[in-house]
């Protein structure tokens, strides 16, 4: 039976009148009070027993999948319930559209064709904001495995920026809901982490940008969720290759549509089609703006490279067709047939000889069984070790 005693801090006198809050919530201790002036007295304190109780009253955002009344899925991939909003301290400084109602990046769009070489004291803030991004990245990739949400990804995600005093780029930028994208399976790009459970042999990309020190960095890689089939985890190399292959060749004088040739390919001699809906871009002070990298061959993108600028290569590789569909959230979009795809991504500085890589991986970067290196080591490794099956050909 519920204790009648007055829920008021050292009372302890007999209850006489309950909180109607409470009566509403279904609550029984701790609802009752001695008289009306005491419930006021500790209301401030009594009124967090609501907030618990509402709290563990709602279902658990894994539990919750939305639905899209009309749309046809391409893929076995839904979305789920995504959690409020996280926050950026005050005292962060934040790129214009932070705050704005619709995010719109006004500096963007009143600057973004301009194709700027940035001078030593940017490309130095370029440096420290792309080397805190690479930790950002690192401490989300550490934490893939089965059993996970995509939601946690992205609170290690904001917490990481935030420890760094740094903004999540991704926040808010026309109203975007969260600090990065988790783009699973069939997602292409631009997924929006909620309550999605990482299953066994999915694979996840994880974008990362933040803003620091006035300017932006950008990077993602395609981790792989347990025990990935083998044709998965050969797209994920397939499109690491395609960065790494575009980044050998770039240097200044070298034309910008280019690198689609490159890409395109290698991605086509792996029998893999080039996303080209989605395309690389430059970086600074501004999130987005020109140049345009297109990943494709054929493209019409116009510019050289010069030393000074700073863009990003990201190609978006499929198993399937090239051709994508959005879902009605406005920013998922996934393949047309269902079947996976995978992408990297890198910050690259043009320097007077070649690029250098902003956002590359260092030493202390994951390197366990989220990433597609290591377990091609140990399939080569095991397969080296393996005697030969009795009565199988020499």
């Amino acid at each position: 039976m519920a204790s009648k005693v007055c829920a008021g801090v050292d009372c302890g006198a007999e209850g006489k009148m309950r909180c109607p809050t409470c009566v509403k919530l279904g609550l029984t201790n701790g609802s009752y009070f001695c008289n009306q002036a005491c419930f006021k007295r500790n209301w401030a304190t009594h009124k967090l027993v609501h907030k618990s109780a509402k709290a563990a009253k709602q279902p658990d955002i894994s539990e919750v999948q939305l639905s899209y009344p009309g749309f046809q899925f391409t893929g076995p991939l839904r979305p789920f319930k995504q959690s409020p909003t996280r926050i950026v301290p005050a005292h962060i400084p934040r790129p214009d559209y932070a705050d704005d109602r619709g995010g719109v990046p006004h500096g963007e769009m009143r600057r973004k064709s301009v194709m700027r070489q940035l001078n030593a004291e940017e490309i130095q803030k370029m440096r420290v904001a792309c080397k805190l991004g690479r930790e950002v990245l690192d401490a989300c990739g550490a934490i893939i495995k089965p059993g996970i949400t995509t939601d946690e990804i992205d609170r290690v995600c904001h917490e990481a920026c935030v420890e760094r005093n740094s903004y999540p780029s991704p926040l808010n930028y026309f109203n975007f809901p969260k600090s990065c994208c988790t783009s699973v399976n069939e997602v292409i790009c631009h997924g929006i982490p909620d309550g999605y459970i990482l299953k066994n042999g999915d694979i996840v990309n994880v974008d990362i940008s933040l803003f620091y020190d006035g300017v932006h960095a950008d990077l993602n890689e395609t981790f792989l969720v347990g025990k990935v089939d083998d044709e998965s985890v050969r797209l994920v190399k397939t499109t690491y290759d395609c960065l790494m292959k575009a980044i050998e060749q770039c240097k200044p004088g070298m034309r910008y549509r280019d690198i689609g040739n490159i890409i395109s390919k290698h991605a086509h001699s792996e029998k893999f089609s080039v996303v080209r809906s989605y395309c690389g871009h430059g970086i600074n002070d501004l999130f987005h703006c020109a140049p345009n990298v297109p990943h494709y061959q054929k493209n019409k993108a116009v510019g050289f490279l010069k030393p000074g600028h700073t863009f990003t290569i990201e190609p978006m590789i499929n198993m399937g067709h090239w051709q994508d569909v959005t879902w009605p959230d406005n920013w998922t979009s996934t393949t047309t047939d269902g079947k996976r795809s995978a992408q990297f991504e890198h910050t690259l500085l043009v320097t007077e000889t070649g690029v250098e890589i902003l956002t590359a991986r260092t030493k202390d970067s994951p390197s366990g069984p989220m990433w597609f290196e290591t377990v091609l080591a140990e399939k080569e490794k095991a397969g080296q070790a393996a005697p030969a099956a009795e009565g199988a050909a020499q």
